[in-house]
């Protein structure tokens, strides 16, 4: 490997784990923002609220992909959305195997009143960058991502 290859690789790296680092920490802030507000709910629970928010009526395996959860995991976390009354599944017309998730106004409401300080954590983290600098990471995060499909 030569020398400039290795060095793409030891910045692919350092980027890598900065992009874990930063969402560690954005969890954890998160997370103790959410315990102020309703200390038996979870980051991950919260996640699949904000992510139906953005996509209502996604399936499971969906909602498993888009993060980064098996499918028994996301089963129990459905779940536990469905007991507290803030999802529901509802029959796929086309198929009747395949359950489409949707926020139910209970749901909407813990969205509405999470999402800002989640909102206000990454402005925070965003810090003095302008939209062009966060366009141009958003897009080599992607980029990166689909090299390893």
């Amino acid at each position: 490997m030569s020398s400039k290859q290795n060095n793409i690789s030891e910045l692919a790296l350092e980027l890598g784990l900065a992009m874990g680092e930063m969402k560690n920490r954005l969890r954890q802030k998160i997370q103790a923002k959410i315990n102020e507000y309703d200390p038996t709910l979870s980051f991950e629970l919260i996640e699949i609220l904000g992510l139906l928010s953005r996509n209502d009526g996604i399936n499971q395996q969906e909602i498993g992909n888009k993060v980064s959860k098996d499918k028994s995991s996301i089963t129990y976390l459905i779940n536990s959305l469905v007991k507290r009354e803030l999802v529901q599944r509802v029959e796929n017309k086309e198929d009747r195997r395949n359950k489409q998730i949707f926020l139910t106004d209970k749901g909407k409401q813990i969205v509405e009143t999470v999402y800002p300080w989640a909102l206000e954590l990454y402005k925070k983290a965003a810090g003095d960058f302008n939209q062009t600098e966060i366009k141009n990471a958003l897009l080599l995060a992607k980029k990166m991502t689909t090299n390893l499909e």
